[in-house]
């Protein structure tokens, strides 16, 4: 159990102080966890109920950041999208967070493991409690990544957030060299390893960032710089 919440938690990028808040998070109301002795609220429900306003929140300020050109109806257009059962499914069956769900007997004889509405409602609940866990920059870093960031190419006006895609992209528009990546330090078991990456763009742009996965950390590291860039002034 403990090696499998640790693989999810690579997954997600976040490791939980709170692991019981996970562990609810994967708890279908099909368990009826501790009804019988009057304790209530401890599977999903209300988890996904937060997690719900949390996305919409989260997917509204990426878009808006992402696209300020776009009148609002398009906007809303862009989130119903992004927000719905099926991209939710779409990232959840990605995710394989069917693999990790507490469910009662009759949900787990019936596929519940691969039923669409289940495995949206898993993942909004896991929002909330990265939410709840790790304040709300835990819970953006992963709607970013995994739900606006993973947008299907042909949908109208997404753009993956890759940022070292975008960094490499207004480097060669300023004429400047390409991005440099270097692994700085791994620490941790080999099953729950952290990455300390660094980026380099030329002599003066540089950061280092940290992330449970080489991509995630080499992201993070490549974001901090992109947004120097585009804070600055482009050199004539």
């Amino acid at each position: 159990m403990e090696r499998a919440r640790e693989a999810l938690e690579a997954v997600l990028d976040h490791r939980f102080a709170n692991p019981e808040l996970l562990e609810r998070a994967l708890t279908h109301k099909s368990t009826g966890s501790d009804r019988s002795s009057g304790s209530v609220g401890r599977d999903n429900e209300q988890l996904e109920f937060l997690g719900d306003s949390v996305l919409g929140f989260l997917v509204s300020d990426s878009l808006v950041g992402l696209h300020p050109a776009y009148p609002e109806g398009r906007l809303s257009k862009l989130k119903a999208h992004l927000v719905s059962s099926l991209h939710l499914h779409q990232v959840a069956v990605r995710l394989r967070l069917g693999e990790h769900l507490r469910l009662g007997r009759g949900e787990e004889m019936s596929g519940g493991r691969e039923k669409k509405a289940l495995l949206a409602n898993a993942l909004e609940a896991l929002i909330a409690a990265l939410y709840l866990d790790g304040g709300i920059e835990a819970a953006r870093g992963f709607v970013n990544r995994e739900i606006v960031g993973a947008a299907h190419p042909g949908d109208e006006g997404f753009q993956p957030t890759d940022y070292k895609s975008a960094l490499q992209e207004v480097a060669q528009a300023r004429k400047l060299p390409q991005p440099r990546y270097t692994i700085v330090e791994e620490r941790g078991p080999e099953h729950a390893k952290t990455f300390l990456v660094e980026v380099r763009l030329g002599s003066d742009w540089f950061s280092q960032a940290e992330g449970m996965s080489k991509k995630s950390a080499g992201q993070k590291a490549a974001q901090n710089v992109l947004t120097q860039l585009l804070s600055a002034e482009p050199r004539p």
